[in-house]
């Protein structure tokens, strides 16, 4: 397992390295012959003859100043660009210790492999004159790019100011990044390697690998059967059958033993025999429908009776209304033998009538947001959650003790103070019916013993692998594992440590 971090989390390890005795000097001495050894592999892989540091004025600028000095001492043909008027005191030092050609106007020519060492984390906002300048000719120059740290105007939360810079592979110095991970930032850092330059936080994010995964299946025993595996619950109310049905094929897919579905009752808007008897075939449709779909579904009505499975899910179009508000009051009131997972429709409601009963529960409860019905729940806007998802996620599962799925290109669990990212995913799931297939594999996998916190993670890279691997076979999408990769200390992804390298 590896772990990621904020850039505050990050920038507070920096000042706690510095009082106690590393200096500014010593850091950016270690980054710059990182960046010099990463210049070098890079150079050595893609037969490059020589390379351009693109440099700002601030400590990542002296970075890029330190690693060009390295290298013209080793008598590599380089290049370094900078426009800036001003310098941070580090920044300054290391420009003056670099001895070769500094560029100070955008060159027309194109150069075959640049260093982006334009800005660092804690940007607050976009990118104006020189430092734009300098990334849009990174971006328009055609060459390959490696990012020193983050891409230059990636800020909080992953969330890229324009222009920000594209890179083909970005080398994060000290600890792994949450914004390289998260929303825009899976989409600009390209591959992502590692380089340890004495700062280690004491506090950071999960990033479950492949391993880890692996062992909450373990291979099933010969002498067991489906009363050994769970049941789940899938809770439907009617009001549209499609996603339930998803749901309860998830469910039947995550090796839970039994997978039950529940359905309300038809609500008769009026009184008369002819539509109660309209509303009585329906439902025996509904049924009927189920159980050609799905055969190995034991089917019944619900109508406010306690479910006794081991994880119950609701939600999936269900409606937002009285009868989905009524529902969650008779399962926060009745349900206490496993786990409640709520989604779609249930938040919505929550969201609508209060969220005071998630404090009534009896059971542990996973809840599946996607950040706009984050937002309702919380009240946040869409920008205030996407710049600290971790974060908002954290406090939102302390403050009413439930496990919080946030749901978005790469997706952020919490339990606590116990968070993880998930980075399994293609943008084939995003269409209507891939929460749904979530929440049933969720409540599925919860059903088999599994900690929610840990059945959440299970079953986020599950559904996000299985959903790359779709897409690979039926709509030629090459799965996002084989650009971003889901990280690894075997190896098998594109997050190393250059310490491990050598």
């Amino acid at each position: 397992m590896k772990r990621a971090y904020s850039y505050a989390v990050i920038r507070k390890a920096e000042e706690e390295a510095i009082k106690k005795g590393t200096s500014v000097r010593t850091l950016m001495e270690r980054a710059g012959h990182a960046l010099a050894e990463k210049v070098k592999a890079v150079m050595r892989e893609k037969d490059f003859d020589e390379v351009l540091f693109v440099c700002g004025g601030g400590n990542n600028g002296g970075d890029g100043f330190t690693a060009a000095k390295f290298l013209s001492e080793e008598n590599i043909d380089v290049h370094v660009l900078c426009l800036a008027q001003t310098f941070s005191s580090a920044c300054e030092e290391a420009k003056a210790n670099f001895h070769g050609e500094i560029l100070g106007r955008i060159p027309r020519r194109r150069y075959p492999f640049l260093v982006d060492c334009i800005l660092g984390t804690g940007i607050t906002r976009a990118p104006e004159n020189e430092v734009a300048a300098l990334i849009e000719f990174v971006n328009s120059n055609g060459g390959y790019v490696l990012s020193c740290d983050i891409p230059s105007g990636l800020g909080r939360g992953g969330i890229a100011f324009s222009p920000s810079v594209k890179a083909d592979e970005t080398l994060t110095l000290g600890a792994l990044k949450e914004e390289l991970l998260l929303a825009d930032g899976a989409d600009l850092a390209g591959k992502i390697s590692l380089a340890e330059i004495g700062i280690l936080p004491t506090w950071g994010t999960e990033i479950w690998e492949k391993e880890d995964i692996r062992a909450l299946f373990p291979k099933k025993k010969s002498h067991s059967n489906k009363g050994d595996y769970g049941s789940v619950a899938i809770l439907s109310t009617c009001n549209i059958l499609g996603a339930p049905l998803l749901a309860a094929g998830a469910a039947l897919h995550s090796g839970a033993g039994y997978t039950d579905i529940y359905m309300t009752s038809s609500s008769v808007p009026c009184g008369d025999s002819a539509t109660l008897a309209a509303f009585q075939i329906t439902d025996e449709l509904h049924r009927i429908l189920c159980a050609a779909k799905y055969p190995a579904c034991r089917f019944s009505f619900y109508d406010g009776e306690p479910i006794f499975t081991d994880a119950v899910a609701f939600g999936m179009g269900a409606g937002v209304g009285e009868n989905t508000r009524t529902i969650l009051s008779e399962l926060f009131s009745t349900y206490d033998r496993g786990t409640l997972v709520l989604d779609a429709d249930a938040l919505n409601t929550l969201a609508a009538t209060g969220l005071d009963i998630l404090k009534t529960k009896k059971c542990p409860v996973v809840i599946t947001p996607h950040i706009k019905e984050f937002s309702r729940l919380t009240g946040k806007s869409t920008a205030e959650i996407l710049s600290d998802p971790v974060g908002c996620a954290r406090d939102f599962s302390k403050e009413y003790g439930v496990v919080v799925v946030l749901k978005n290109n790469r997706t952020v669990i919490a339990e606590g103070e116990r968070t993880a990212i998930v980075t399994a995913g293609s943008p084939a799931l995003s269409k209507g019916g891939s929460g749904d297939v979530l929440a049933g594999f969720l409540a599925g996998t919860c059903a088999r013993g599994i900690s929610p916190f840990e059945a959440a993670v299970c079953a986020c890279t599950v559904c996000g692998r299985a959903g790359e691997l779709a897409a690979e076979r039926m709509g030629g999408i090459r799965p996002r594992a084989d650009r971003y990769h889901l990280p690894s200390s075997r190896r098998h992804d594109g997050i190393t440590s250059e310490k491990e390298k050598t």
